[in-house]
């Protein structure tokens, strides 16, 4: 080989070996882009999730990202989500950013609308607004939503209810729905709850009490809100049945505190008495027409299975252990009756 062949060869060699370095410093540079794009992690960890509202686009949703300060490049996802569509299949709901996520695993995400649902767990609540409250804390619609739906009249006798007696429709208990389910969905799920939990022998149970379902869960939101503990509810539920069957007033103090709306009250005093509604049950024979609270599932079934007794007051004791004297006669509960006004005038509680 010549000199000349020799220093040919030595020129296309660099040539090679140069293109060769710009193909692997380019192929390099678009790899790390690529990289970078779609399995690069991108989440901040600041956020727990990301929620997508029912009729919000992609520009919406990359608002709430920057907002939220949920990804570490949100260039690098708006990239990813344009070149795999995501603006035309975007779903709403309630998504969980994990650590270390990448916008290939999170576009795919909310395309396939892969959320997590919200565990509802309610109870005890004492007013449809407080529902409502809580409802809206958990779930898309807002509280004014919920309460619209729980005021309408139409929706509700559609399920057998009134405006008055519609709280009692839903069964307190642990739930899961999606996050974005629609207020009449989430009413047509508490329905088929609701039908689920009065079987056959409930209603048996609330039939031999001269009930109907709705009569026992608005008694057992009094009984709820009498006890504090739950082995007194059934006797409880047995005094105020004593008290339905021989047309005596309830004169339950909680249906007063109610009636009042003034949950504060420690000492129902006379003044509170004279409040006319019909949630008063010293005013007004038989039962109020709704519930006074959400009856628990044990207050529900104490009423059912009420213990057989013949008491016909009850009085907080005066120890303050919550626990209640039972009485059979008016003479016996003034005797108790006393004992816990003389307690409550010992600590200086008057209202």
């Amino acid at each position: 080989m010549t000199n000349e062949n020799k220093k040919s060869l030595k020129t296309s060699t660099k040539v090679i070996l140069a293109a060769l370095f710009v193909a692997v410093i380019v192929g390099g540079y678009f790899g790390l882009k690529f990289y970078k794009v779609y399995f690069a992690p991108n989440t901040t960890g600041k956020e727990k999730y990301l929620y997508v509202r029912t009729g919000h686009n992609l520009d919406d949703l990359v608002q709430e990202i920057r907002y939220k300060d949920i990804l570490t490049d949100i260039g690098s996802f708006s990239q990813a989500a344009a070149k795999m569509n995501l603006a035309t299949s975007l779903k709403p709901g309630r998504y969980t950013i994990k650590k270390g996520m990448n916008n290939r695993s999170i576009v795919n995400m909310l395309k396939s609308g892969n959320q997590e649902p919200v565990k509802l767990k309610f109870q005890n609540i004492r007013k449809k607004e407080n529902f409502a409250a809580y409802l809206a804390k958990n779930m898309e619609s807002d509280s004014l939503t919920f309460i619209n739906m729980l005021d309408s009249a139409a929706l509700i006798e559609k399920y057998g209810f009134n405006k008055e007696n519609s709280y009692v429709m839903f069964i307190p208990n642990t739930y899961e729905l999606y996050w974005n389910t629609s207020p009449i969905d989430f009413f047509e799920k508490m329905q088929k709850e609701y039908d689920k939990f009065w079987t056959s022998d409930r209603k048996s149970k609330a039939a031999a009490l001269n009930l109907t379902p709705v009569q026992v869960s608005i008694l057992a939101s009094i009984v709820d809100a009498e006890a504090l503990y739950d082995k007194e509810m059934p006797v409880i539920a047995g005094l105020y049945l004593n008290r339905l069957n021989k047309g005596i007033l309830l004169q339950a103090d909680p249906t007063v505190i109610f009636a009042n709306n003034d949950f504060t009250v420690k000492r129902v005093t006379n003044s509170l008495l004279q409040v006319q509604s019909r949630y008063n049950t010293y005013k007004y024979a038989g039962l109020p027409p709704g519930p006074i609270m959400m009856p628990s599932i044990n207050a529900i079934d104490a009423v059912l299975n009420r213990d057989n007794n013949n008491y016909i007051y009850m009085c907080a004791k005066e120890d303050f252990s919550g626990y209640h004297n039972f009485a059979v006669t008016v003479q016996e509960h003034e005797k108790n009756a006393k004992k816990y006004r003389d307690a409550l005038n010992k600590r200086n509680i008057f209202r």
